[in-house]
């Protein structure tokens, strides 16, 4: 029984967030349950959502990361979105120093290194000043979002804009020969197999490796693995620096997949709801998948109850935002519920 907790809390939780958004869409004067619906068939009722919700749902199986690694150490960070903007940088500048001076495979692959190098390296430095100099690493990763983000739009505006960039201000693209492409005759990109590889990936070295059990330790008792001999610094930096290049490589396909250029538009949210995808999956790597399909398809449907209700397209966020909410708030049940206690024993 006690194993079914970390699956109920959450589906629980679910439910009590989307009677919490009926009776604020009741409140807009709107039916919740016309609302649902259209939810769902903007989410899921044809192959044509089904493709919007995996498109939105591949950069959030890699933004989970940033939150879901560090959290194995013990660590709440919340810099999925500077990672993000870092990693499409990166891979911005790549593709256009390189465009038609090495094979648009090799350009790929560099651009995904840069990504990952960057995007790994900026919230690695988070831990470590966790580790060494004792700062708090959910305001770090805080600040250091905004950091990413005034950077970025200082350079889209200032030395990397495009002067035909009118309207809005963006880099020179990429070249269309370094964009990634889609699947078969979907307009699904590949970015999707990069999201369900890390997520496998991760899942086997958290899961079936002596790093992910050492992890586990450092974060359920830090004391306990100094004690142990376990060198607690360099795999809480380790967890970081896996968590970021996760959350660059999201930011690599908004460049390479997506836009075709660095633009304000990489900085999507992707890293804020990135953090709600992986606290709902109980910072599983493997039940990231389903999560951020779920996440992926509420944020797709957003057009539609725009469309068909009158209702803004932020609504979906409102219901993100509760769910958020909720979720936290149900962290205090673990271990408190009948289905926590041992057969035979009472409270």
């Amino acid at each position: 029984m006690r194993l079914l907790e970390p699956l109920l809390i959450p589906l629980a939780a679910l439910v009590v967030s989307l009677l919490l958004f009926g009776v604020f869409v009741a409140l807009a004067g709107h039916n919740p349950l016309q609302v649902y619906h259209s939810i769902y068939r903007g989410a899921f009722g044809s192959w044509f959502s089904w493709q919007n919700t995996l498109v939105r749902a591949s950069p959030l199986m890699l933004t989970a990361m940033c939150t879901a690694l560090p959290a194995r150490v013990g660590l709440i960070v919340i810099g999925g979105e500077g990672a993000v903007v870092v990693g499409a940088l990166a891979a911005a500048l790549v593709g256009i120093g390189l465009n038609g001076v090495f094979a648009p495979v090799a350009v790929i692959g560099l651009m995904l290194l840069a990504a990952m190098a960057c995007g790994g390296l900026w919230v690695a430095a988070v831990g470590a000043l966790r580790h060494y100099r004792g700062v708090n690493e959910t305001i770090s990763s805080l600040l250091f979002n905004y950091i990413a983000i005034a950077i970025l739009n200082f350079l889209v505006i200032g030395p990397l804009r495009d002067p035909a960039s009118l309207n809005k201000p963006a880099s020179v693209p990429i070249g269309s020969d370094n964009m990634i492409g889609n699947i078969a005759e979907s307009s699904v990109h590949w970015g999707l197999a990069y999201g369900l590889l890390a997520c496998l990936t991760l899942w086997l070295v958290v899961r079936r490796s002596t790093m992910g059990f050492a992890m586990d330790v450092i974060g359920g008792n830090p004391r306990a693995a100094y004690l142990a001999g376990l060198p607690v610094g360099r795999l809480v930096i380790l967890a970081c620096l896996l968590g970021g290049a996760a959350a660059g490589v999201a930011g690599m396909l908004e460049v390479a997949a997506v836009h075709g250029r660095l633009s304000s538009s990489v900085n999507a949210g992707y890293g804020y709801a990135g953090i709600l995808v992986a606290f709902l999956a109980r910072h599983n790597p493997l039940a990231i998948i389903p999560v951020a399909l779920l996440l992926g398809g509420i944020r797709a449907s957003g057009g539609l109850l725009q469309r068909s209700h009158d209702l803004p397209d932020a609504t979906v966020l409102v219901l993100q935002g509760i769910i958020f909410l909720v979720i936290l708030a149900s962290e205090s049940l673990y271990g408190r519920t009948p289905l926590s206690q041992r057969p035979g024993v009472t409270r």
